[in-house]
């Protein structure tokens, strides 16, 4: 049997994101994966420290390296189109379930469980989900304030919905790092330094 797991994770830097849009630079998924890791590893750590949290970064960072991978076998379906109506939805939700399935067959079997709770959310790790459905939303908000920085207006209203996406999530944490961390994103190295 062939093991081909990371063989296959390791083409998410094929994976192009945000395809209905021109871009300026090109996000392909092992970026924006990497990016909403660091994220959701600090928004735990707020959570710990500023909210009496008892989640563990480390996982948090962990699911959000794994959050999107089913992608490599799906593409990156455009939010507008996935859910675009609850039929079209419903039968994305049974494609990625198949694409998990896809890429846990191409592990041993002594380690799928292991693996499983990557892509699949659960009960017992619901806070942290939620910190990495955030850090996936500042991600995409970060990559829409890049594009309008280099006069991209094609993200000027993905920047708006985006941005009103993270506050509907209700998660303090995500409204601390949007206060915290995010103006720097529209500096010049120069002006970072």
């Amino acid at each position: 049997m062939k093991n081909n797991f990371f063989a296959v994770i390791s083409r998410m830097k094929y994976i192009n994101r945000w395809a209905l849009m021109r871009n300026t630079i090109q996000e392909n998924l092992s970026e924006h994966t990497l990016e909403t890791a660091y994220i959701a590893h600090v928004l735990a750590l707020m959570k710990n420290k500023r909210h009496n949290g008892n989640v563990n970064p480390e996982r948090c960072a962990l699911l959000a390296m794994y959050h999107d991978c089913t992608e490599i076998i799906t593409g990156d379906l455009p939010t507008p189109i996935k859910y675009y109506n609850p039929e079209i939805r419903d039968a994305y939700g049974e494609i990625e379930e198949n694409a998990k399935n896809k890429l846990l067959s191409y592990l041993p079997d002594d380690l799928k469980d292991e693996y499983e709770p990557l892509f699949v959310p659960t009960q017992e790790e619901e806070e942290l989900w939620k910190l990495v459905k955030a850090a996936d939303k500042i991600s995409a908000l970060i990559k829409c304030i890049d594009e309008s920085n280099m006069g991209n207006n094609d993200f000027i209203r993905a920047e708006s919905s985006t941005l009103q996406a993270i506050h509907n999530l209700n998660c303090t944490e995500a409204e601390e790092f949007l206060l915290e961390f995010l103006p720097a994103y529209g500096l010049t190295l120069d002006e970072q330094a």
